[in-house]
């Protein structure tokens, strides 16, 4: 009986074996499959590099910087101020509506980084700064809002508690360009509503 129970834990050995190998088979088509669809997609990547660098090596150097967008300028615009977004009397909300434009006065979705402050200069010294916020570029590029009436970026900031009364306020905006590295300062007088 030793004999057949040996025999029987060799088959069994083989069995279990053989289907570990089955199962790492299946993963390895798997993964082949895998690297198969990744090269065809990077393949169609290739061939549409070599397209793009084909058009621009026949271009001049000259023509092509010519033709960028060049931010000349960064504008609040007059719907900029605080809001009662829930009609409790109480004015939470601060909206910063900013365009930055290009050569021709156009609004052009730049990239780069916006500091806004809020001054409510009927305050004493020390205590004119009302709030400061920053806002990186990928918040920002969030932000870009086109209507029937304008395009823009609209920057949404909580200044619940901070600012009571009817005072005009000052509102303060440091964009930083990250195509040109150029930093455009703008502010403008508000008369909340």
């Amino acid at each position: 009986m030793e004999r057949t129970e040996i025999i029987f834990a060799a088959v069994v050995i083989c069995f279990f074996a053989g289907c570990e190998n089955a199962q790492e088979g299946a993963v390895v088509v798997d993964e082949m499959g895998a690297l198969r669809a990744a090269n065809v997609q990077l393949s169609e990547e290739l061939a549409q590099s070599r397209e793009q660098i084909q058009v621009l090596s026949g271009l001049e150097a000259e023509v092509r910087l010519e033709n960028v967008y060049e931010l000349q300028a960064v504008k609040l615009t007059r719907f900029t101020n605080l809001y009662d977004k829930d009609n409790d009397g109480k004015k939470e909300k601060l909206i910063v509506y900013l365009k930055p434009e290009d050569e021709e006065g156009d609004a052009v979705k730049a990239s780069g980084a916006v500091d806004v402050e809020l001054w409510d200069l009927a305050r004493g010294d020390g205590e004119a700064l009302v709030g400061k916020w920053h806002v990186d570029a990928q918040s920002l590029r969030q932000q870009w809002v086109a209507t029937m009436i304008t395009i823009n970026y609209r920057l949404i900031f909580d200044v619940g508690g901070l600012v009571e009364g009817d005072e005009d306020l000052v509102v303060k905006v440091v964009f930083t360009d990250y195509l040109s590295g150029k930093v455009f300062r703008e502010q403008m007088v508000i008369k909340p509503r």
